[in-house]
Order: structure tokens, then C-alpha cells, then sequence
């Protein structure tokens, strides 16, 4: 099975998101990391159930609980994630961005 790789701004993304759930009530950002490994899973297991973004080689996968999309493209050898985004903020910041080594 292929691995998952998460940018580095993405990390970023969900490491601020949980910091914001945790000032709310406290374990709520461990919740938003156990989803975000679950969705994580299941786009691992079946992308093609993900559906495409716009005209676009990304696909999104939407996390059940959170209002969150992971953005990612299958390549040959890994799923890379771009971007984990707020589902009602700031459409398309992440596309310019480019897998890391």
C-alpha cells in the first residue's frame, strides 16, 4: 500500500486547527487528529471514492466530524497531501503548492 506524505504547510494547517479545538475544549483537537487519520485512511484505501476537485488532478476528501477537506494527489509512489483546509475559507490558496523531497 502506498504511503501518505503530508506537506509541510499542511502539517502547519492541522497542527493550528487542533491548537484552536484545544483552546475551545480541551482533547477537541486530539478528536480532529483521530479524523484526520481516519479520512487519511480511507482515501489510502479507495482514492477513487474521492472526487475530483475542479478541473483538476486533486482530489478532496471531507472529514465526517470537522468542517475540513484534504486536498491530495495520487503519484506513483505515495498519496501527497496538500493542503488541510477549512471547508468555508479561503477556496484554492493551496494549489501552487508542490510535493517536498
Amino acid at each position: 500500500m502506498k504511503s501518505v506524505n503530508v506537506h509541510s504547510a499542511a502539517r502547519r494547517e492541522l497542527a493550528e486547527a487542533m491548537a484552536w479545538y484545544d483552546e475551545r475544549c480541551e482533547g477537541l483537537g486530539l478528536d480532529l487528529l483521530a479524523e484526520f487519520q481516519k479520512a487519511a485512511a480511507k482515501l489510502r484505501r479507495a482514492p477513487e471514492i474521492c472526487p475530483r476537485y475542479k478541473r483538476t488532478d486533486f482530489r478532496k476528501q471531507r472529514m465526517e466530524r470537522f468542517p475540513y477537506l484534504i486536498f491530495f494527489l495520487e503519484l506513483p509512489d505515495c498519496f501527497w497531501i496538500a493542503a488541510i483546509a477549512h471547508g468555508a475559507r479561503q477556496p484554492d490558496y493551496w494549489k501552487e503548492r508542490k510535493p517536498e523531497p
